[in-house]
């Protein structure tokens, strides 16, 4: 719902690490094409601090045509394709030219379950359908189509619907897949829902 959405000041947190487990207990949503709203909990993310993190894409201030959509403001959708295959969804944080970015890792379905099924060409609803950064964007039929897309539009949003949760419930550990870091990829900058079964696979 319209009200619901997070507005474009929630992304402009300066700290994109406190963003990142904000996010967490939040709902990810998307509406493309003649199909109904999917939707999720958001079980999982990861911080990255932009030119200074040496696990993102940003690390040194590079810009290239896949990096460029991380330095605008925050609010808008930065997509990019892993391995060739996988489309990951990630959310743009911070003010113009800083670089921040959440990844988010992983969701549990809510509405339009039957469509993530189809889309993901799965029987039943278990975890396998959408923990995992890959899994959840084709679910949610995520794409870098929709790289640079703003977040309070009505393709993908992320709204808040009340849900309050305590620093017990969510965990903090290292990043996943980012051992080419060096000392970086020791940051606990992974939030996500400590009794939760929505949860990647490392």
């Amino acid at each position: 719902m319209a009200d619901q959405k997070l507005p474009l000041s929630f992304y402009r947190e300066t700290d994109v690490v406190a963003l990142s487990r904000r996010l967490v207990g939040k709902v990810l949503c998307t509406q493309t094409g003649d199909r109904p709203v999917t939707s999720g909990l958001i079980t999982e993310t990861e911080a990255y601090s932009g030119c200074n993190d040496r696990a993102s894409h940003a690390y040194g201030g590079r810009r290239t045509q896949r990096t460029k959509t991380m330095y605008e403001a925050g609010g808008i959708a930065y997509v990019y394709l892993c391995y060739g295959i996988h489309h990951l969804f990630n959310v743009v944080t911070n003010i113009q030219n800083k670089a921040d970015a959440v990844l988010i890792r992983a969701i549990q379905p809510l509405e339009g379950k039957d469509v993530m099924l189809q889309r993901r060409n799965r029987q039943k609803v278990a975890p396998s359908l959408t923990a995992g950064p890959g899994r959840l964007s084709q679910a949610l039929n995520i794409s870098t189509g929709i790289d640079g897309v703003n977040l309070t539009g009505d393709t993908i949003w992320i709204e808040d619907r009340g849900l309050i949760l305590s620093d017990h419930e969510i965990e903090s550990t290292t990043r996943i897949g980012v051992d080419y870091a060096g000392s970086d990829a020791q940051l606990p900058w992974r939030y996500y829902l400590r009794e939760s079964r929505w949860i990647s696979e490392k």
